[in-house]
């Protein structure tokens, strides 16, 4: 690990185990957990040859945790930040969740700078909470909820979200360290960033990809529906809808070995 600073001096907790790697992958991870989560995909593709860097967002995992900068545009930044830091060019940008929401901003901030492929996993785009003119995603009041909870009692919100995100059957130690990557997070962070899922739109976003555009998404998500990623896919030409029938929100694990398969295909243009 290293730490790498971004704006105001904020120092990213990085993983680059393979840097001599011949492609490059950057993944951002989703709310409320860490890099970390990308435990099995990191390693399966650096067994296949590939550089696959992770990073704690700001407020999680190892990365500082200051009061301000949860926002989507500051996220975005961090992450630009962190590409032109690394020096990082001709990459594929992956993002799950919310890590998804921040990897389109980035698309529409940045022009997709560095960016030669795209991949949303169960991204929470282009939003997470229904609205009047949106009306999919979680309620309002659900939303608030999930804010309250994390500024009430996040310890019962990191276990009921590590219960909720994976839809086949796993074993309960799986469960638990997911639950115990969220209760990692700053409280600050978690609060922030629960925040900004409920209040940012980024429907512009989706309109500004340009770059080749792999949407993984499980049908069974209950925490952003499936509905989300067909959105994601009518609004992004050329893109390419991979659904996961036995896959809730956590697509990336849930059916590991076939996600893995396409996924690697997808990152060799298959």
């Amino acid at each position: 690990m290293m730490r790498i600073p971004v704006k105001d001096n904020i120092r990213l907790a990085v993983y680059d185990p393979n840097p001599r790697g011949r492609d490059t992958v950057l993944m951002v991870h989703g709310w409320p957990l860490a890099a970390a989560m990308y435990e099995y995909q990191q390693r399966w593709l650096v067994n296949n040859g590939f550089r696959a860097i992770t990073y704690d967002l700001r407020g999680f995992g190892r990365s500082d945790a200051p009061g301000w900068g949860y926002d989507y545009d500051s996220l975005a930044c961090d992450l630009y930040q962190l590409v032109c830091r690394m020096n990082l060019r001709n990459f594929t940008l992956a993002g799950f969740s919310m890590g998804g929401a921040i990897a389109l901003r980035y698309m529409r901030r940045y022009r997709g700078f560095g960016v030669k492929r795209l991949a949303l996993l169960a991204a929470a785009a282009p939003r997470f909470t229904c609205t009047v003119d949106f009306p999919y995603g979680q309620t309002a009041e659900q939303a608030e909820e999930l804010i309250r909870q994390a500024k009430t009692d996040r310890a019962q919100l990191a276990q009921d979200f590590s219960r909720m995100l994976l839809y086949s059957p796993h074993s309960e130690a799986i469960k638990d360290w997911f639950r115990d990557m969220a209760l990692g997070a700053s409280g600050i962070g978690t609060v922030r960033t629960a925040v900004s899922l409920r209040n940012e739109d980024g429907r512009a976003d989706l309109c500004s990809v340009e770059v080749p555009t792999g949407i993984f998404h499980g049908r069974q998500d209950v925490v952003v529906p499936f509905v989300m990623g067909e959105i994601q896919h009518e609004t992004i030409e050329g893109s390419r809808l991979y659904p996961f029938d036995n896959s809730g929100h956590g697509v990336f694990y849930d059916e590991l070995p076939l996600f893995n398969r396409r996924f690697l295909e997808f990152l060799q243009g298959k």
